[in-house]
């Protein structure tokens, strides 16, 4: 891996959230889900650490914190749209890196961070992302598990929530198993230029898009590169319901670092 370049990180935490409402200000350990979040991002050296939200109380729970805040509408569709006008508000020029984290992320590794804002710093790159491996067959035909396509550049060609690539000869005998062969899981971090990220929000959704419900394919649709990295340490599961909140208390009362 080259130098880490300078970057900033911006944390997406909309308030509403309908599997666990209230998520950005969830306690882990005692204190509000996006400062751990927050720490993670200053672990990794970002230059500038936002967190772009539509609540007061976001703000007053990161108060007395490095961390700026943006108040954003609370109409924004996605994670991108609310990081887009964010980007006004914090101003930065069109070059700047900007390493989309997300807000349920209280054990993303600094390493990985670092890697996505490397990888945005090639001038052919629109997009970067991270992926790691598929070790075991339920990951595979998981919905929510994401899978990216690579190519031999590293390039994505394609993400889906199926089970790609399909293993015909393989899955015609016995589907229970995974067989010889790669697959990977996408990790959702995502690093850009400002000025891509602007023109990533102002895209039109496409068909791949609207039918995978997977905001990505609309930078392959519109023909721009997305360069995906081996993620180089795992990303312990997100927080996305109260279960996942209850394991992510385990971990750290077992000592993970958050």
């Amino acid at each position: 891996m080259t130098d880490t370049p300078d970057f900033v990180v911006a944390i997406p935490a909309r308030y509403a959230s309908t599997r666990l409402p209230g998520k950005p200000l969830q306690l882990l350990g005692g204190e509000p889900l996006v400062l751990h979040v927050a720490r993670r991002a200053l672990d990794a050296g970002a230059a500038e650490v936002w967190v772009a939200t539509d609540d007061t109380r976001v703000v007053d729970a990161l108060a007395g914190t490095p961390v700026q805040v943006a108040m954003t509408s609370p109409d924004h569709a996605s994670g991108t749209d609310r990081l887009a006008e964010c980007a006004g508000i914090a101003g930065w020029d069109d070059a700047r890196i900007v390493v989309n984290l997300q807000g349920d992320e209280p054990f993303a590794p600094a390493s990985g961070i670092r890697a996505v804002a490397a990888l945005a710093a090639d001038a052919d790159v629109a997009l970067a992302t991270l992926a790691a491996p598929v070790t075991d067959v339920e990951t595979l035909f998981d919905p929510n598990a994401v899978k990216v396509v690579r190519a031999g550049s590293g390039d994505a060609l394609y993400f889906s929530r199926a089970p790609v690539p399909w293993p015909r000869d393989a899955f015609a005998l016995d589907r229970s198993r995974l067989p010889a062969g790669a697959w990977w899981r996408h990790i959702g971090i995502y690093g850009y230029r400002a000025a891509f990220l602007k023109r990533f929000a102002a895209m039109p959704p496409g068909p791949l898009e609207q039918t995978e419900m997977l905001e990505q394919l609309r930078v392959l649709e519109a023909g721009f590169r997305i360069a995906v990295g081996v993620a180089p340490d795992p990303f312990p599961p997100g927080v996305d319901t109260p279960d996942d909140l209850a394991r992510a208390e385990a971990r750290l009362a077992a000592g993970a670092a958050a």
